[in-house]
């Protein structure tokens, strides 16, 4: 495994790619934001490498498709969740989303919506917006959410059922490789 190093400022990834071109990879992991990773992609295939390029979460945008074009083809990136449409709630979120915005579901939005929800909840059972009086409450917390058939949390804090999905964009698009979790 080689690793090579970058900053969010970034453009101009040949010299770096060069280098692990080198070492024939099976894949090319870039953990950071489409404003890097699309021009990253068009370099990849610019320099004729055949490693996929895998990302994470914040280069799964519609951005990184339109920055990237063709040269998109073929990324995979993983994302924490489920798609909006395999969200237990989804459907009906989106629709009352559009409608109340006039605009597409933005990917964290469903998360932020059942996070407040439960932690909105938590306060009014506890009567009281202080911390110390709401956490456990909050720590409690088992609920159906837009995202998950029940929202609940571990002793760490995290959800319980969280899931992730593995994408690739195929056609110019991004399609689901993959969900593991979170129903």
């Amino acid at each position: 495994m080689r690793r090579e190093f970058t900053n969010d400022k970034a453009v101009d990834f040949k010299a770096v790619l060069t280098n692990i071109k080198r070492s024939n990879p099976d894949i090319i992991f870039y953990g950071g934001a489409e404003t890097q990773s699309a021009p990253m992609a068009k370099q990849v295939k610019e320099l004729g490498m055949k490693a996929p390029l895998v990302s994470g979460e914040m280069s799964k945008t519609d951005n990184f498709l339109k920055l990237a074009g063709p040269a998109a083809e073929g990324t995979v990136v993983s994302l924490a969740g489920l798609p909006l449409d395999q969200m237990p709630g989804g459907a009906a979120y989106e629709k009352k989303y559009e409608k109340r915005f006039g605009s597409k579901v933005q990917t964290y939005s469903p998360y932020a919506y059942d996070g407040a929800t439960a932690m909105m909840t938590a306060m009014i059972k506890a009567g009281s917006a202080d911390p110390a009086r709401y956490l456990p409450v909050l720590a409690a917390t088992n609920m159906q959410g837009v995202t998950t058939k029940t929202l609940a949390y571990d002793a760490r804090g995290d959800l319980k059922d969280g899931g992730i999905t593995v994408y690739k964009v195929v056609g110019g698009k991004w399609t689901v490789l993959e969900t593991v979790g979170g129903k």
